[in-house]
């Protein structure tokens, strides 16, 4: 009876995974995605390679292949007795490229970060793991705080820490000796926004500034302050995402950048953006579905030249984001419905932390408005 209960899975596993003409690529029925099956230094090693599209899965196949034999490579290091931190940067930089959970820009975050360390400590490559003390680390620490943003900072020691824990997962290593330096402390940037009045002057300027792109800058500076868009989002939101009827707008990101959260979100469209939508459409009517909305993928100099004609504070793409956020909330919308709008996934606590004391500004002012009696002072009521 075993025997033929073992036969039956085997069977029954062998027809769920199919061979492909290509060497080391095989795909697995239930799901139609792909899979790499390669053996590196004996150890048979299967990855899925995330698609279902077999000239995609060629590609991963050839990178997921490189890495992997990276890697296995440098592991050899810490057998023969010695581990350079060039050692662990080349299996950190493997672990990322291969990892599915980040996106390429964090990948790419990553890699300036790695750069920025090894420039800041000269002859860090070659030296062993091993002999990295705490103080030193904590010393490298403070001069790189001094260099970079506190932001910059902290992701630096993260990458750092990281590093050293390639080699402890390694056996090369102990303990880390970076894992008692502290964090810097980020102070939340100081929101200096136009006033409506300031925003109009600011955008026709922008429009008027006789460039090339100067209409299309001004185009996506309404755009992003009547969305809440980051700048990566605005870029690849095409016309087949706006919804007129519904009246909102799809944002999808793209296999680049994506939705910082990974997800699709839906924003509503205010009156301004529908009649900026709509003109945009009438003056652009040939354009298909696929096309982006905007033309143009970033107006940051216009922005600073405007700015500084108007005589306000130079602001960025992503002040504004913070810009629409400001507006709804005085307009009245409640905090955790600007916090969805705004594709925050906490419930509206990161809106709470940035904008609550609009909140309570707000609500003060509306409090002004509620009154208990028809007179208008409550002077002349006498209690009884």
């Amino acid at each position: 009876m075993k025997m033929t209960n073992t036969a039956s899975v085997t069977a029954d596993s062998d027809k769920e995974w199919q061979k492909t003409q290509f060497s080391n690529l095989i795909r697995y029925v239930p799901s139609g995605n792909y899979f790499a099956r390669i053996r590196v230094r004996g150890k048979l090693i299967r990855k899925s390679l995330k698609t279902d599209v077999l000239t995609t899965a060629k590609l991963r196949l050839g990178d997921l292949e490189k890495n992997e034999r990276e890697a296995a490579e440098s592991n050899e290091s810490v057998f023969r007795g010695r581990m350079t931190f060039d050692d662990c940067t080349t299996i950190f930089k493997t672990q990322t490229e291969a990892s599915s959970l980040l996106k390429p820009s964090a990948k790419l975050y990553r890699t300036e970060i790695l750069d920025s360390i090894i420039k800041s400590w000269p002859g860090i490559a070659k030296r062993d793991v091993r002999r990295f003390s705490s103080s030193e680390c904590n010393t490298w620490a403070a001069q790189f705080s001094n260099q970079y943003s506190p932001t910059r900072y902290n992701g630096a020691l993260s990458v750092f820490r990281a590093i050293f824990k390639v080699a402890i997962q390694a056996g090369a290593l102990y303990r880390n000796p970076a894992q008692d330096i502290d964090r810097a402390k980020v102070r939340p940037k100081m929101l200096t926004l136009p006033n409506t009045k300031q925003f109009e002057l600011f955008v026709k300027e922008i429009e008027n500034a006789n460039g090339r792109d100067s209409r299309k800058c001004a185009e996506l500076v309404w755009f992003l302050a009547l969305g809440g868009f980051r700048i990566s989002e605005a870029r690849n939101i095409t016309w087949s995402d706006c919804d007129f009827e519904k009246g909102e707008i799809a944002v999808r990101g793209d296999a680049d950048t994506g939705t910082k959260n990974w997800s699709i979100r839906r924003v509503p469209m205010i009156p301004e953006m529908k009649e900026l939508l709509e003109r945009l459409k009438t003056k652009r009517p040939n354009e298909s579905l696929t096309h982006p909305v905007m033309q143009v993928k970033e107006c940051l100099q216009a922005m600073k030249r405007a700015a500084k004609v108007v005589g306000m504070e130079q602001i960025t793409h992503h002040d504004l984001r913070h810009f629409f956020a400001t507006r709804c909330i005085e307009a009245g919308v409640d905090i955790p419905t600007v916090s969805r709008w705004l594709g925050h996934k906490d419930g509206g606590a990161l809106a709470m932390r940035v904008y609550g004391h609009l909140r309570d500004s707000h609500s003060t002012a509306m409090a002004q408005k509620v009154r208990f009696l028809e007179s208008e002072s409550a002077a002349n009521v006498v209690a009884a």
